[in-house]
């Protein structure tokens, strides 16, 4: 369930998606300020209205959205892949993330979101259409595509019960997909949802994991122009490979489980014809994460 929310300071919505009609997001002609190459992913950032005493939940999100507006060269976008709400998407979780990421929106940053398993889509949207009237929202709209020079993002929505940790896609969704991915045979293709599938990486994860990975993966490795899959919703950082198509797990914004193996953070991400070169930036500045870079190369 993206929302691709339009900038403030230019209130533009480029486009949407729903389940039967295809309307491509195409992220707006780079200034001398923004480089059109890189996207910027964070998730998991998990704010309430009602924040637990010792949550750095919205200090992290803050110094996140600081530090991508000090950047020289901004990314083209901002995705932020689900659970952004602290629990069970309550609407004053909602009103207080969309004040913490309104800097994006000022500084004239396309900010795409989709819905995880802490989430409620209808509370969500209900709460984003009083706060900003103008952003384009429609509850029964379920995927999205956005545009960017080297690659099709394709945003799914994997989200199936608030505050469960399985994900699903459903037949409908995926059948969504393969269509338009036949449609569109122009550039590479990153799929973007919150849930890690249930196959490559880690087996520990794979019960909160998507429910159809199977199904899905039938879908994408035949359309060899899709590269790879990015999700959230492991609090961690991973990378894996099942059947040529890279498996992206990118760390969480919020908080982990486990300090000792993971860290928060967010992930820039350069696009290039062949590739993807993914550059960590950690929370704590002497983690071992912080500033790592991994160059991926495309399937052929």
């Amino acid at each position: 369930m993206p929302v691709h929310l339009p900038p403030l300071s230019r209130r533009r919505f480029i486009c949407g998606i729903g389940s039967s009609l295809l309307l491509p997001a195409t992220v707006p002609a780079a200034d001398a300020g923004t480089d059109e190459s890189l996207l910027a992913i964070l998730n998991d950032a998990h704010i309430g209205q009602r924040q637990p005493a010792d949550s750095q939940n919205p200090s992290h999100l803050r110094e996140t959205v600081k530090w991508l507006l000090a950047l020289e060269k901004r990314p083209a976008l901002v995705v932020i892949n689900g659970d952004l709400a602290l629990l069970d998407g309550q609407p004053g979780d909602y009103a207080a993330f969309m004040e913490l990421i309104r800097p994006l929106r000022e500084a004239g940053l396309p900010v795409h979101l989709t819905l995880g398993n802490h989430d409620d889509r209808e509370v969500f949207f209900e709460t984003v259409r009083r706060a900003d009237p103008a952003a384009p929202l429609d509850a029964s709209r379920h995927v999205g595509v956005v545009e960017t020079k080297f690659a099709d993002l394709f945003l799914l929505d994997s989200l199936k019960t608030v505050n469960k940790a399985p994900g699903e896609l459903g037949a409908q969704q995926i059948a969504w997909l393969a269509k338009e991915l036949d449609a569109r045979a122009t550039k590479p293709v990153i799929i973007v949802a919150h849930h890690n599938p249930r196959l490559g990486g880690n087996p520990l994860h794979f019960p909160g994991g998507l429910e159809d990975s199977d199904a899905l993966w039938q879908t994408l490795v035949p359309r060899r122009r899709v590269k790879a899959y990015v999700h959230g919703h492991i609090h961690h950082w991973s990378l894996a490979v099942h059947q040529d198509i890279h498996i992206i797990n990118t760390p969480a914004v919020s908080y982990v489980a486990n300090p000792k193996l993971s860290t928060t953070g967010w992930t820039m991400a350069r696009l290039g014809e062949r590739g993807i070169e993914l550059t960590l930036h950690t929370h704590a500045p002497d983690h071992e994460w912080n500033r790592l870079v991994t160059k991926l190369e495309w399937r052929s």
